[in-house]
């Protein structure tokens, strides 16, 4: 019954935790990462990684992305695709060559230099989105452009973690083309299901006489989603999204979101937060100090420096660029995930393993209190 004991923690822990964080005029959510690093390894240790650590904060982002998508404005998305295409290209160019270079300089292989740079170019925003929904801005020009973004971003990315397996990997070669062909199946998929099949079964089904069948069958839309997104080789959390979009068209919009809420928000959310935390450890890192700061720099200077030109250039001002570029700071589980796969193909030395670790928490702990103060500043 472990798994019950690190419930207890994690939900009591969280929710003291962000109602602390916002007394002293910070997001929530930075208090729920935080604690994840205090409960972790790193300091008292009393919640390891587990499966059902694992399980639960899958979940957990899953609904966190699904609910972001159901709350936001789809003619809103469209009218900033072009600014969403503008930052996500420049906020991979700058933190490409920013974690490059700083691998270069700190002597390390061509080889692990420029994975670096692809591990750098990576954006989460399932805690931008948090911090966004807290400060009702998600359907926003900026978030929408954030939220568009971070799809295009997603998929260059892992476009360009696949030439890199290919051909200075040691897995088996990928074909770049099989790979693209991927990506637009996804995006044919998920918007062909979206206009004709969604609909009409949540209409459908929703009049089973069981117990609450519409939420049922936005979870089943939900999870196919995803899986039908990790299937093509995207981050579920992009599935999620698209999910909740699909539905946010639909009558049952309203319905779904104040139920699915609670579900969320109460159990499985706390447990993604608590998560992140978890991965660090500050154990055999104190050679590695300067190379961790001068990364962490890189990482959140080259990130913003690009999403906020990106913004610019679209003709956003200058403050709501400031507001776009801190936005896609975060590099969370997405960058997690990158640093395994290049641990597993040969791509990354397991000695730097930690301190890229610490380096991608510190960026998703810079990234909530920036945002929210830029935000802030505006209105």
């Amino acid at each position: 019954m472990e798994f019950i004991l690190y419930l207890l923690l994690i939900l009591l822990a969280t929710k003291l935790a962000g109602e602390l964080s916002v007394r002293l005029g910070q997001p929530s959510v930075l208090g729920k990462l935080i604690i994840g690093i205090v409960l972790g390894p790193a300091v008292l240790g009393w919640i390891n990684n587990s499966d059902f650590i694992h399980y639960f904060s899958e979940i957990g982002v899953i609904m966190l992305m699904f609910l972001a998508g159901l709350e936001t404005d789809l003619d809103q998305l469209k009218k900033n695709w072009k600014a969403a295409f503008a930052v996500a290209i420049l906020g991979i160019i700058f933190p490409f060559i920013g974690g490059f270079g700083i691998g270069e300089l700190f002597g390390l292989h061509t080889t692990y230099s420029l994975f670096i740079g692809v591990l750098l170019s990576a954006t989460s925003v399932s805690i931008t989105v948090q911090v966004l929904k807290d400060m009702n801005k998600l359907n926003s020009p900026e978030g929408s452009t954030i939220l568009g973004a971070s799809v295009v971003d997603d998929v260059l990315v892992v476009v360009l973690l696949a030439l890199m397996t290919s051909f200075l990997g040691t897995g088996e070669e990928v074909s770049i083309g099989l790979l693209v062909g991927k990506k637009v199946l996804f995006f044919i998929g998920v918007i062909l299901a979206g206009a004709f099949i969604v609909p009409i079964f949540l209409k459908t089904l929703s009049k089973l006489k069981v117990t609450e069948p519409v939420i049922s069958m936005a979870l089943v839309i939900c999870f196919a989603f995803v899986y039908f997104a990790d299937v093509l080789g995207m981050a579920g959390i992009i599935g999620a999204f698209a999910a909740g979009l699909a539905i946010s068209q639909t009558e049952f919009k309203h319905t779904i979101e104040g139920k699915i809420n609670p579900i969320a928000y109460a159990v499985f959310v706390p447990v993604f937060f608590v998560s992140i935390g978890l991965n660090v450890s500050f154990s055999g890192i104190g050679s590695q100090i300067g190379f961790i700061a001068a990364l962490t720099a890189s990482a959140i200077i080259t990130k913003l420096i690009g999403g906020t030109i990106g913004a610019k250039l679209t003709g956003f001002n200058n403050h709501s660029s400031l507001i776009i570029g801190a936005g896609m700071v975060s590099r969370g589980e997405v960058a997690l995930i990158i640093a395994a796969t290049g641990l597993q193909e040969y791509l990354l030395l397991p000695e730097y393993f930690t301190a890229i670790v610490i380096v991608i928490i510190a960026t998703t702990l810079f990234a909530p209190p920036l945002l929210k103060y830029l935000i802030q500043k505006a209105s």
